[in-house]
Formats: structure tokens, C-alpha cells, sequence
């Protein structure tokens, strides 16, 4: 499988990216650089966290107009895999690929720390390697994480089982506590209506290593493999 990974100006995760799905995966994956107006020849397109052009205006905002990020919506709109966390999340809700918005974390404090999230459904190309209700251990590094939108929104996103993440205690209990900057509904990640498209806040890139304290990240990208595995299979029987 093909994954191509987005660097902006202010990027600082498009390499733990790169690692993690060439080191410790062993994916053929390539950058893209803001300024290119094609993707080239990917199966998945990542955009990565970081502080893209400085968070300017604000985050999200500046990158949404870049000429790649109008590759990703043409890649996305065509049934395309895209997954963006942290600061990409944003810059996915800013390019309205989903519903919502990032705002300044409740307390108006950066988080960083590992945390849980429960994993809410396996009916994803982003989820489907997990368990309903399995509780992953993911770190955060954020200070505008805060998701918020209409309550028709969050209900429509409920209705249609469009919640991936959660946050969570240990245990797996969705608790205020547990929430770690006061998202509506302890939402941690969310698709969009095809279910092609993943934001969330934890980084699950920082999380494919023992090393680094967690292996459950790769859960999230064994995800998009074993759907893209059997996307293709099933493309082989039907021809």
C-alpha cells in the first residue's frame, strides 16, 4: 500500500509519520510537499500534526488553501484515504472534508500526555483492525483540541456512527474527568459520511513502539491495510 504524507511549512510530525509507516511498518511512502498540486500514485494521504504556517489566523486555517490540500480533497471526494491527526484534523475540518471545529483546549492549557480513547465502532477503513469498545493508550500534544459543533451535528455524527474515538478512562468509561479538553461528547475522532476520511486529535504515529510506550497506534494504521488488502481482493474475484 501506497501512503503519501503532507508537509506544510511548521509541520513536526510528518516524519514521526514517515517512521512509523516505513520503519516499523514497512509501507511504501512518500512526502508531498505543500506547494505540489498532485498526489501521485497513493493509496492513503496523511496529513500530519504540527503547527502548519505558524497556526496563523488559526489552526488549520492557511493550510486549508495550500495546492496540495485541493489534491486531498480531489483524492478524498474519489473515494481516496485520508487520515488527519492533531493539527491535520483541523486543517480537515477547516477544508470542511468534516463537520466542526478544533478550539482552544477548556482550561486554555497545552496537553501533552498519553491517554485512552475507546474505540466506538470497527465499521472504518481507519478502525477495523480493533475491537467495539477496545480502550487504546495514545499520547495527545495539543492546545486547540477542543471539538465543537451544533447539536444537529453531533447528532447526526451519533446517529450515523460516525464517532470513531472517544476519550475514556482506563477502563473505558467516558467520563468527564477523562476528557482532556472538554470536546463534546468526549470526541477524540470522527469521519465523514463515506467513512473515507479520519480526523482525530491523539497521535497514533507516537504510538507504534514499545520503545515509546504503546503499540496501539498501529492498530489504526493495521486498519487502513487490511481494508485496503480486502478492497483489492474483492476487486480480484469481481474481475
Amino acid at each position: 500500500m501506497r501512503f503519501g504524507v503532507i508537509q506544510f511549512p511548521g509541520s513536526n510530525c510528518d516524519q514521526d509519520a514517515y517512521h512509523a509507516l516505513v520503519d516499523v511498518l514497512g509501507q511504501p511512502t512518500r512526502y508531498i510537499w505543500h506547494k505540489d498540486t498532485t498526489l501521485g500514485d497513493v493509496d492513503c494521504v496523511v496529513v500530519p500534526g504540527g503547527f502548519s504556517y505558524g497556526d496563523y489566523l488559526r489552526t488549520g486555517a492557511i493550510a486549508r488553501f495550500s495546492p496540495a490540500m485541493k489534491a486531498v480533497i480531489a483524492h478524498a471526494e474519489s473515494g481516496g484515504l485520508v487520515i488527519g491527526i492533531c493539527n491535520g484534523f483541523q486543517i480537515l475540518c477547516e477544508a470542511h472534508l468534516l463537520p466542526g471545529a478544533l478550539i482552544r483546549n477548556r482550561g486554555l492549557k497545552l496537553r501533552c500526555e498519553y491517554l485512552h480513547v475507546r474505540v466506538e465502532t470497527t465499521n472504518s477503513p481507519f478502525t477495523n483492525a480493533c475491537r467495539k469498545g477496545q480502550v487504546l493508550r495514545i499520547p495527545i500534544a495539543h492546545g486547540e483540541g477542543n471539538y465543537f459543533a451544533e447539536p444537529s451535528v453531533i447528532e447526526q455524527l451519533q446517529r450515523e456512527d460516525r464517532v470513531l474515538l472517544r476519550y475514556c478512562t482506563k477502563d473505558g468509561a467516558i467520563t468527564d474527568d477523562a476528557n482532556p479538553n472538554g470536546s463534546l461528547d468526549n470526541i477524540a475522532g470522527i469521519c465523514n459520511e463515506r467513512r473515507n476520511v479520519f480526523g482525530l486529535m491523539p497521535h497514533p504515529e507516537r504510538a507504534c513502539e514499545l520503545l515509546l510506550g504503546s503499540e496501539d497506534g498501529k492498530l489504526i494504521f493495521n486498519s487502513i491495510l487490511q481494508h485496503t488488502k480486502a478492497g483489492r481482493h474483492e476487486a480480484v474475484r469481481v474481475s
